[in-house]
């Protein structure tokens, strides 16, 4: 907040305070001041800053000091208002993409500020309590702005139409690395070096770099052609789209603020409608989800049909299948794994529609070893296969919700010794069993499924990485309940 905005925030709240603590109105303070009601008003919500002859007047009314009135110090029970307004979480949180405007927080917390500071303090608490960082926090904020937007965006989609159009790219034929490393190199300058990245251990578990001054691509050699493709693609999304706050590394290591890191994600959403394109990949799905059968086999040559990354292609099926399949309860889940050390991390997560199942915790709980993402990473580990895929439908022990998980299983393309599996949920129902006619195959596994080892109340589950203590807890507290009721009942 500027500093005369925030001076003004400051007096109402506590010309606000003073004026209910001595409970008086707003009409009786005009009464007793000669001020307008309305002008109170505007102060109070931080609109207005009265003269030093007005401040006089009200500290006599209000029967404090002067230098009591004007001072930035608020009150212990409003003191975190103070903080935060003072410090730049305000200017950190990305109200705008949601469509909220600073000035309407500030009009709440003129109108409630004991209320907000309670709700302010218990979200910090919280945040505290899970060690929830700034990054966490935008990247969450980030997934919430895909799902409001079911994960499609339109304009996206239109820039990548334009694009092709303007550089003579065909849309219905596999891109090729050489087209868009042409463009990179006549059309925007880029120089690519493909050697210094090797020569620095510090950088084994980056792709590129890009350094702006020079326009030099560092690119790793040991990136394959799928993961170049992603690469150029981006780089030719933040020229064609003029995007200059960006990231500079391929994987992100840090951001500046928000803008980066929805920058980074306009990117790579143009990168993958770049690579898949929308209509072809609508075409392909529908002759895919018309056959009454699944067939890992065709699904994997589907895959193939576009790109060498499981990943790239799952993450286009959560912006394609909202949109023209009409298909919204989706999840989509990545999970890294090294088999040393037994722990399976779920490192990005979406929810189109925002169903709860299944979700990443933070209270380093274990993952219901009954997922086929989980599956599937623990056979790939001592597998010869490069690609290992497996369908199932899942039935989750809480809800009975059930879904259609499709998941895939490869080498961790960043990390030596690491594993990754890329899982995609649907929800079963009438809607989804009318668009994809093998959802009623009767061949695909079907499984019963909790969301943490933790939580789960599925009996004598030989997969059970952990005991059930939520479950054990809540049965011990229902015991005791029953036994206070009989002895309440006994004594009435």
């Amino acid at each position: 907040m500027i500093e005369e905005e925030y001076v003004r925030l400051i007096f109402g709240l506590k010309l606000k305070q003073l004026r209910s603590e001595k409970n008086i109105s707003l009409f009786g303070l005009a009464k007793i001041t000669g001020l307008s009601k309305s002008y109170l008003n505007e102060i109070e919500k931080g609109k207005k800053y009265p003269k030093r002859d007005k401040i006089i007047n009200l500290a006599v009314a209000l029967e404090v000091t002067y230098d009591h009135l004007v001072s930035l110090k608020l009150d212990k029970n409003l003191a975190p208002i103070g903080e935060i307004l003072q410090s730049r979480i305000l200017k950190e949180i990305p109200f705008d993409i949601f469509g909220i405007k600073e000035r309407d927080l500030i009009d709440i917390i003129a109108d409630a500020p004991i209320k907000v500071n309670a709700f302010i303090s218990t979200l910090f608490e919280i945040a505290k309590n899970y060690s929830l960082s700034k990054e966490s926090f935008f990247l969450a904020s980030l997934r919430s702005y895909q799902e409001a937007h079911n994960n499609y965006f339109e304009s996206i989609e239109n820039d990548v139409e334009k694009f092709a159009k303007a550089y003579s790219i065909d849309l219905s034929k596999k891109l090729k690395l050489n087209d868009l490393q042409d463009i990179l190199v006549e059309e925007y300058g880029y120089t690519i070096n493909n050697d210094e990245l090797v020569e620095h251990k510090e950088l084994t578990n980056l792709r590129s770099i890009f350094v702006a001054k020079t326009k030099i691509l560092l690119v790793s050699s040991e990136a394959d052609d799928s993961q170049r493709l992603f690469i150029y693609a981006k780089e030719i999304a933040y020229n064609f789209l003029n995007i200059t706050d960006r990231l500079y590394t391929f994987s992100w290591i840090k951001f500046d603020g928000f803008d980066q890191v929805l920058n980074n994600f306009i990117a790579s959403y143009f990168a993958g409608a770049l690579l898949i394109p929308r209509k072809k990949l609508v075409k392909e799905l529908k002759l895919f989800f018309e056959s009454s059968i699944l067939d890992p086999i065709v699904f994997q040559t589907l895959i193939s049909e576009f790109t060498d990354s499981p990943e790239t292609f799952y993450q286009r099926l959560t912006n394609i299948l909202p949109k023209d399949f009409n298909l919204k309860n989706l999840f989509f889940l990545r999970f890294n794994y090294k088999p040393e050390s037994n722990d399976f991390q779920l490192t990005k997560e979406l929810h189109i529609t925002n169903l709860q199942e299944p979700h990443a915790n933070e209270n380093n709980e274990h993952y219901c070893r009954r997922w086929v993402s989980i599956k599937t990473l623990n056979e790939i580990a001592t597998s010869k296969n490069n690609h290992l895929f497996e369908a199932q439908i899942s039935s989750y022990q809480d809800t009975h919700n059930e879904y259609l998980v499709l998941a895939s299983a490869t080498k961790d393309p960043f990390r030596n010794g690491y594993y990754r599996s890329i899982g995609l949920g649907i929800l079963i129902s009438s809607h989804s069993q009318s668009k994809i006619n093998f959802l009623k195959d009767t061949t695909i596994k079907k499984r019963e499924v909790g969301v943490t080892c933790e939580s789960c109340a599925i009996q004598n589950c030989k997969e059970r990485a952990a005991e059930p203590r939520k479950l054990n807890r809540k049965e011990r507290f229902a015991k005791t309940d029953s036994v206070v009721q009989s002895l309440m009942e006994k004594y009435s």
